[in-house]
């Protein structure tokens, strides 16, 4: 019995160690704790789909394409010219991230798309399958709300974050209901 325990507290070391070096490695590759995200929308459709896990790297190792500029430079990144990029909606850290194309820059004073002035620079930015800009409901993206920019797409692999995530919810709700 004692060798069992042993053997088995052995295995989980091993398989913690073997999590930290794969965290740490994606670390270092990306600069970013953030592993990936999962789509939970359409707005990117078709190059994105519900349920896909976006691996992503950090905005400060490179600079972000915007589409106007990817279009001059023949630069695409899923598909379509510029980078998409996960950023928090008008700096709100409680908000969920939204994972759009950085259309083009606007700077302070300039109009964004809702006929209004900038009130300060930044991205402004649009899903793929959207008709429209996010800016006439959101602020122009500022460079420090940008939490990653989108490099790859694994397919269904978001689901249990997905899951998880409305398992969660789910659960608050009942609790708010309750009482």
């Amino acid at each position: 019995m004692k060798k069992a325990l042993t053997e088995t507290g052995k295995s989980l070391a091993e398989a913690l160690l073997i999590v930290a070096i794969i965290i740490v490695v994606f670390y270092a590759a990306t600069g970013t704790w953030h592993i990936g995200f999962a789509v939970e929308s359409g707005s990117m459709l078709p190059n994105m789909q519900v349920g896909d896990l976006i691996f992503v790297q950090a905005p400060k190792r490179t600079d972000i394409i915007t589409y106007e500029e990817g279009k001059l430079a023949d630069y695409k990144s899923f598909n379509n010219y510029g980078d998409v990029i996960i950023y928090r909606p008008n700096g709100l850290s409680s908000a969920t991230p939204i994972i759009h194309r950085a259309m083009y820059w606007v700077e302070e004073g300039g109009e964004i798309p809702n006929g209004k002035t900038a009130p300060h620079e930044g991205y402004i930015t649009k899903g793929d399958h959207n008709a429209g800009y996010d800016q006439p409901n959101l602020q122009p993206v500022k460079p420090e709300w940008v939490v990653a920019i989108a490099k790859a797409r694994v397919p269904y692999l978001g689901y249990p974050s997905l899951i998880l995530k409305g398992l969660l919810n789910s659960i608050k709700e009942w609790f708010k209901n309750r009482g």
